[in-house]
């Protein structure tokens, strides 16, 4: 039997971007795309891409389709998950959906699912690098009526449900969940598979497939925001740093806890 898996994916910029290159319209909250920087695929949703292939390689008859939502798609970034070994690129493309919040993006990924599904697994990665909320997979899986397990470092499917290895500050708890599921992969899982040659070849004669929000039963009034943005802007930094000399290491120690005394520190 083939186990269908959807993997969602986010198109971000670059994380890599240079600090100096990262600027704000503060009168419209935008982020300004910088110049000669393209996007890519959230780096956490390609660990949840690793962890599809890994079920694929352990034997398993695995269908994986990507899914993603927004507008102004990159194909050159968006390919890279099928370049890996992905088959197949599901894409909500229209115009207003790179500026929806994460339970309107909910909405659309979960009728995107309904539609093209159904799935044995939804896969995601634990956040996005933009926003960094990881909102979006925990409402899929209250929409879609489904159990949710978060920070999943290892899986394997075995029969009906999947073994998930889920990571905690001082180790991993061992889980088992029903098929379906939605879970989030994190990067302690490694680094995502690099794409060779011939997969970068497959990706190129691969064409994705195309949901406008009329193909879902969905309008731009069905996407009000529930989060307001107030403001965007990018903080200032002024530290000041304070030297502590003595004359030996143990009278800059002394000196250092009088000094973090008189500040209130300790």
């Amino acid at each position: 039997m083939t186990v269908r898996i959807v993997v969602l994916a986010k198109q971000v910029p670059d994380p890599e971007t240079p600090p100096s290159q990262f600027k704000i319209d503060e009168s419209t909250n935008k982020v300004i795309p910088p110049n000669g920087v393209p996007p890519v695929v959230n780096g956490f949703d390609l660990n949840a891409v690793e962890a599809a292939m890994r079920i694929r390689d352990s034997g398993a008859d695995v269908e994986i389709t990507v899914l993603s939502a927004g507008s102004h798609f990159v194909m050159d970034a968006m390919k890279k998950p099928l370049a890996m070994g992905a088959d197949r690129l599901v894409l909500v493309d229209d115009t207003g959906l790179d500026e929806i919040d994460s339970a309107a993006t909910v909405k659309v990924l979960a009728a995107a699912i309904k539609k093209d599904g159904p799935y044995d697994l939804v896969l995601g990665g634990r956040q996005a690098s933009d926003w960094d909320q990881a909102h979006v997979t925990l409402g899929l899986a209250e929409i879609l009526e489904l159990p949710l397990v978060s920070l999943v470092q290892k899986l394997e499917l075995k029969n009906d449900s999947v073994l998930l290895q889920r990571v905690i500050p001082d180790g991993y708890q061992e889980i088992t969940a029903p098929i379906p599921s939605v879970i989030t992969i994190t990067n302690e899982i490694g680094e995502p598979r690099y794409p060779n040659l011939r997969g970068i070849m497959q990706a190129s004669r691969k064409k994705p497939e195309f949901f406008s929000l009329a193909d879902l039963g969905l309008s731009l009034s069905d996407l009000t925001p529930k989060l307001v943005l107030k403001k965007l802007y990018v903080p200032e930094s002024n530290k000041q740093v304070e030297l502590i000399v003595g004359e030996d290491e143990a009278d800059s120690g002394k000196k250092l806890a009088l000094r973090l005394r008189e500040e209130k520190l300790i």
